[in-house]
């Protein structure tokens, strides 16, 4: 059980790549926090804090629902403290919430460009902020941020520029973050996937069954992370990973049981040229 007496606390975890992360640990006996917005069904998404701590804990992990808006200081302040007073401290930050809205400037109102901000960004600062303490006083303290590597090809620049700018600034955290803690140590890092999931955003707002069958399943970037948050932080910091090239490092090299469309063809995510 690699990550047993481990506590992670992940944004977001009620559905899509934050519940897979969770369930991957979890299997593998970490103390999942599950801090989201999400207590009561909303069919169009599916889960709650609840039924994803149930799930949880039947692979294997302790969990803790919280609710939780991460643009809300002292709910996310209030998460850590409950995380310490349940698990006796934090190893792992998983800074997976985000909002999304693939809109050009005159189309991105203002509301919806503050929401991918206070989310996406100013949530995740306050993850790591607030977790800040007890990620000290771990042996093995990872914080790993759902972003992609920074790629200026006025292509991802031009057309959504809100949400690329929220999305990069997330990566941005990641590097500075790898810098301001190296010494402690806490490690740093930053994931992305190599081709679009099938999560509820690719399906509700994005291109719907069409692009979710040209997806893969949550659970490749699940395994990722999986690697990654298992290599001594004083080494494995300050990197933008792809879960390809994750897995490939570890010696995987078939990806085709991540697919939802066994042997169909797969669109490349956002901010990846090839």
């Amino acid at each position: 059980m690699i990550f047993k007496n481990k506590t992670a606390v992940i944004s977001g975890a009620t559905r899509g790549i934050g519940k897979a992360i969770a369930l991957k640990l979890a299997s593998e006996g970490a103390n999942i926090v599950i801090a989201a917005k999400s207590v009561t069904e909303n069919e169009k998404l599916g889960g709650t804090i609840y039924s994803a701590a149930k799930e949880v804990e039947v692979a294997g992990g302790q969990a803790l629902p919280i609710a939780c808006d991460v643009r809300e200081e002292e709910q996310v302040r209030h998460v850590m403290e409950e995380a310490k007073k349940a698990f006796g401290g934090i190893d792992i930050v998983i800074n997976n919430a985000s909002a999304i809205s693939l809109t050009d400037t005159a189309s991105t109102p203002l509301k919806r460009y503050n929401l991918m901000q206070e989310i996406n960004v100013r949530g995740s600062f306050l993850m790591v902020q607030a977790a800040l303490p007890y990620l000290k006083e771990s042996a093995a303290a990872h914080i790993l941020t759902l972003s992609p590597p920074i790629n200026l090809n006025p292509k991802w620049l031009g057309p959504h520029i809100a949400y690329t700018l929220s999305k990069y600034n997330m990566s941005l955290l990641t590097l500075g973050w790898a810098a301001e803690f190296k010494n402690i140590p806490i490690a740093a890092n930053a994931l992305w996937p190599r081709t679009t999931i099938d999560t509820a955003a690719v399906r509700n707002l994005l291109g719907g069954a069409a692009l979710a069958n040209m997806s893969r399943t949550p659970e490749i970037v699940a395994d990722a992370a999986f690697y990654i948050l298992q290599k001594p932080p004083q080494t494995c910091t300050g990197n933008c990973f792809i879960d390809e090239e994750v897995l490939k490092s570890e010696g995987i090299t078939d990806f085709s049981r991540y697919a939802v469309v066994p042997g169909g063809k797969l669109y490349n995510d956002l901010f990846l040229d090839e």
